[in-house]
């Protein structure tokens, strides 16, 4: 006999061991972790991507000691393929009650030429983002939705172009129908590329002598989306006021680094 989602949820959840003190509690909470679940614009760089920057890889300067990242984002990767290849699996071996997985997808499920990467919004790309909150809620975390951050794209005008097609939707519609929290990325920084305007926003992208790349971000640009990040975060209660900080303080582009492949 096959069980509901809900029942698998409820059944995992009755398993999850009470603590047996205030103190325990309280260490519980002290201990929590951040999961990122995404593709290249989140994901940790190294050195011999520099000066490119995952806005993952700023997150932390938003969000007190207490509450680490984990950053599981993974170039190249959509919805489907990051189940695929196992990477879902390894963050729900290690996730706990009290933790929270971000999920950010859909640069890569446009990828239409790729059946290894491909969804449809709405109904592959929704069914396997479902994999991810089903999985988090059954160990007792909190799942939490964002919308793909908006590529740098221009029309003639000079108004900031959306380049996510149905993604965007889908995932809205998928948040209200499973009651989860929605960070609006998408709106958020298509906003803020409109704003910034077309010559300013090259400094936040991953503009080189050698490369204009209109996708990933340079250290201004993954610090100004990390903390519209936090900033949602924040908004729709999912982290409280005393787990965040910085949110209206100059981050130094210094404070970035990119590690040396050798030592991943």
């Amino acid at each position: 006999m096959s069980l509901t989602r809900r029942q698998v949820t409820v059944a995992a959840l009755a398993a999850v061991p009470v603590a047996l003190s205030a103190t325990g509690t309280a260490q519980a909470r002290e201990q929590r972790t951040l999961y990122i679940a995404g593709d290249s614009t989140a994901a940790q760089k190294y050195s011999d991507a520099a000066p490119e920057t995952g806005w993952g890889m700023a997150l932390p300067f938003f969000l007190h000691k207490d509450l680490q990242v984990a950053n599981h984002a993974v170039n190249g990767r959509s919805s489907k393929s990051f189940v695929d290849e196992g990477r879902l699996d390894a963050i729900l071996g290690l996730i706990r009650p009290g933790d929270l997985l971000v999920v950010q997808f859909a640069h890569n499920d446009e990828k239409t030429a790729d059946p290894t990467r491909y969804t449809e919004p709405w109904t592959t790309y929704q069914d396997y983002l479902r994999l991810y909150l089903d999985g988090a809620r059954a160990r007792g975390a909190r799942p939490v939705l964002a919308t793909s951050v908006e590529r740098r794209k221009f029309d003639a005008s000079g108004n900031a172009v959306p380049t996510h097609g149905d993604y965007p939707a889908a995932m809205r519609a998928l948040a209200t129908e499973e009651r989860v929290a929605l960070l609006d990325i998408q709106a958020l920084s298509l906003a803020l590329w409109q704003k910034l305007g077309v010559e300013e926003t090259k400094r936040y992208f991953n503009w080189t002598a050698t490369e204009q790349d209109n996708t990933h971000f340079n250290p201004p640009g993954a610090i100004a989306v990390a903390r519209l990040v936090a900033g949602e975060l924040l908004r729709h209660r999912v982290l409280a006021p005393r787990d965040v900080c910085r949110l209206d303080a100059e981050i130094p582009e210094s404070w970035i680094t990119w590690p040396s492949p050798a030592t991943v």
